[in-house]
């Protein structure tokens, strides 16, 4: 005898939840206009939050090992996989 988990009980699952779960998943009230600048400023970053924009990235792995040898610095390797929208 197993016990294991196939995609029949995950679906089973994920539609029981969706049930249950399902009245309390609503869209939220739209955003009263008058407060969309108020909370539009709000959510910008600050200058201090984007410093990272200022380094002067190489986009060519080659180019920055060349230029971390040649100036004795470390690279830091910026890496992802997958769609650029989101990973999955």
């Amino acid at each position: 005898m197993t016990f294991g988990i196939d995609s029949r009980d995950i679906a089973l699952a994920g539609a029981a939840l969706a049930l249950l779960l399902g009245p309390s998943l609503r869209a939220s009230e739209p955003i009263d206009p008058g407060r969309f600048e108020t909370l539009h400023r709000t959510i910008q970053p600050r200058p201090d939050e984007e410093r990272w924009l200022q380094i002067p990235w190489e986009t060519s792995l080659w180019e920055a090992r060349r230029k971390a040898s040649a100036e004795g610095k470390p690279i830091l390797l910026w890496e992802m996989d997958g769609n650029p929208l989101g990973c999955t």
